[in-house]
């Protein structure tokens, strides 16, 4: 049993295909296999008592400090107590083509090295894994000297200990032992969808993948080419968002994790381990301009491969092969994280309208080709159908960038996104990528944001609003400036930053919208990206001092390993919602971008020409 944790207790480790979450006590409390959106193995993060958990922490009273190692996804915690220092290393290992092809690997694998650093230390081990959320009644048995062995529907686990483990009469694995200063001891829990299955090998087999796993992050993260003010938050933002890419198919999800609470003990429990083509955009930016072409490339390969699935119409989200079978349902045998019930797998969101979509589609291909890449005409071909889907649906109401389960309603911002669809598809057209029927774009666009203009703007209030002849602001307004709806410096856009700050502001934070105006029962946290998009704003203004204040006032709601959830309670600043979070960590690449005066690096640095083709899907 592991001390009760906040959400911010937890840090992230991966592959790039799953991710595991581990506390700050050492406890492995999450890890879904063999994927991102499959069932859970461990997940005691949202059942303390059925979600199955595997822990590493000193018997005696502790107290611990933990680190990323360097400019990596390795994470280092290490636990004092009054007799001596224990360090735990956790990782999942990663390695460059050539160095798998020159030895096998296991499919997935979680690598946890306990040291004695000082001292000596007992420490307790339990490893009991509860497949399907717990549902399963799947346990480990004993394979002799090849270590213990558990079958899934999907697999199987093979666990291999250098420290001592006892299989129970339940299938746990736990044990208790003393460690001296200098005893080194490696437990590898590895993974195989199909049989055979790899062995993960102990000893200086293990050593040597941590090696090459620190190798492969150093590397990766050096590519970046962000040099600009608290480049280490920015770096580290970039390592979590390359946690939660999926490297096959080259998608980027939400988050790792579902149903942690945007409320302590509410209601507000959503699935997040999904791709929102709200983030499309955003995250192609941040990516290209941190230097990270190949994949940014790759995520837009996905982005029209998967889209293509529901052309010319578009579902707000897919799974990380483009799927559209998302169905919600609870799962009520879970007490939930701080008993916030329902937990829910899956999300029905997917059935909503939500126009500004295609418009996150478009400017996306957009950058793409702005920085050297060409479209093939099958992709130009789908991005004009996109376009006449606008040009049929604009002027229809949708549940809106926040999908509330209220109702569809004329939202601004989704109608500003339109205007962006078809002004995108128009540049592309003048820059000869495409053929397009532009002349009739340009009506539609001109129509649209004559409608925006004369309803979406309240010459009373000074402001956008949330909806067309409404007086009430959200935090979606801020993007008519970051999308180049509006000019940012504008006294239109001044205004509108104004009032949401005025009304939606608390503590150099910002809620995404006014309390109980989304048919929910209960309140939720400021959001993480809203703060970001509003110091952006800022810096694109010209307000630099006082956009420089604000961003390093948000760094300070990260947690001690750099990691934001999707939301903040400003009253203790404590992280809610899904974590980690992509969104909040594009936005804050996206706002230090902007303080830096950053501009797109050069094309040719890029090198797009030489990585997989936008119509390829890695």
């Amino acid at each position: 049993m592991s001390e009760p944790v906040s959400i911010g207790d937890y840090a992230l480790i991966g592959d790039s295909r799953t991710a595991a979450l581990v506390s700050r006590y050492g406890s492995l409390d999450w890890l879904c296999l063999p994927r991102f959106d499959s069932p859970s193995v461990f997940g005691a993060i949202l059942d303390d008592a059925k979600g199955g958990r595997f822990a590493v922490h000193p018997v005696a009273p502790s107290s611990s400090r933990r680190r990323y190692v360097g400019d990596t996804n390795v994470l280092e915690t290490t636990f004092q107590t009054a007799d001596g220092e224990l360090r735990l290393t956790d990782f999942m290992p990663v390695a460059t083509e050539a160095e798998k092809r020159r030895e096998l690997w296991p499919e997935h694998e979680v690598l946890r090295l306990l040291e004695c650093l000082s001292g000596e230390m007992e420490v307790e081990v339990v490893c009991d894994p509860r497949p399907d959320y717990g549902r399963s009644t799947a346990r480990f048995e004993s394979v002799g000297a090849l270590g213990f062995r558990m079958f899934l529907a999907n697999g199987s686990l093979l666990l291999r200990s250098e420290f001592p483990l006892q299989l129970s009469a339940d299938g746990t694995l736990a044990g208790r032992a003393t460690l001296v200063a200098g005893d080194r001891r490696w437990i590898a829990l590895g993974h195989a969808t199909d049989e055979p299955a790899v062995l993960p090998m102990l000893g200086d087999g293990a050593a040597e993948r941590l090696r090459q796993t620190l190798a492969w992050w150093e590397q990766w993260a050096g590519r970046c080419s962000y040099e600009g003010p608290h480049r280490a938050a920015v770096v580290r933002s970039a390592l979590a968002l390359k946690l939660m890419a999926y490297a096959p198919s080259g998608a980027v999800i939400a988050a790792p994790t579902t149903s942690l609470p945007e409320s302590l003990g509410g209601t507000r429990n959503w699935d997040y381990r999904y791709c929102w083509l709200r983030d499309a955009s955003f995250t192609t930016r941040a990516l290209f301009e941190l230097g990270y072409g190949e994949e940014a490339t790759a995520f837009l390969s996905w982005l029209l491969q998967s889209t293509r699935l529901t052309w010319p119409e578009l579902q707000i989200m897919y799974d990380v092969y483009g799927g559209t079978n998302l169905k919600e349902e609870e799962l009520p045998e879970l007490a939930g994280f701080a008993g916030s019930r329902p937990v829910r797998i899956g999300n029905a969101a997917k059935e909503q309208l939500q126009l500004d979509i295609y418009g996150e589609v478009v400017e996306a291909a957009s950058h793409f080709v702005e920085l050297g890449g060409k479209l093939d005409r099958a992709s130009a071909r789908m991005l004009i159908g996109l376009d006449e889907t606008v040009c049929k649906r604009w002027r229809e109401p949708d549940e809106g960038i926040w999908e509330v389960r209220s109702g569809r309603r004329h939202h601004t911002y989704s109608m500003a996104m339109c205007w962006v669809a078809l002004d995108r598809l128009i540049r592309l057209h003048e820059k000869e990528q495409l053929q397009a029927p532009a002349s009739e774009f340009a009506v539609q666009r001109d129509a649209i944001g004559r409608e925006i203009e004369e309803h979406g703007y309240n010459e009373q209030l000074g402001s956008y609003v949330a909806e067309l002849g409404g007086d009430e602001v959200d935090a979606s307004l801020l993007l008519l400036g970051l999308h180049g709806y509006a000019d940012p410096a504008s006294d239109r856009m001044r205004g509108t930053c104004a009032v949401i700050r005025e009304r939606l502001g608390v503590d150099g934070l910002l809620y995404r919208y006014p309390p109980d105006s989304d048919g929910l029962p209960g309140r939720e946290g400021a959001f993480g990206i809203c703060s970001f998009w509003a110091c952006q704003l800022l810096a694109m203004q010209g307000e630099t001092a006082d956009a420089t204040a604000e961003f390093e006032h948000l760094l300070s709601f990260a947690n001690d390993v750099g990691l934001f959830a999707e939301e903040i309670d400003p009253e203790s600043g404590a992280a809610l919602g899904n974590f980690p979070q992509a969104f909040t960590h594009i936005g804050l690449i996206n706002a230090a971008l902007a303080l830096a005066g950053a501009s797109p690096p050069d094309a040719g640095d890029l090198r797009i020409d030489q990585v997989t083709p936008v119509t390829e899907v890695r």
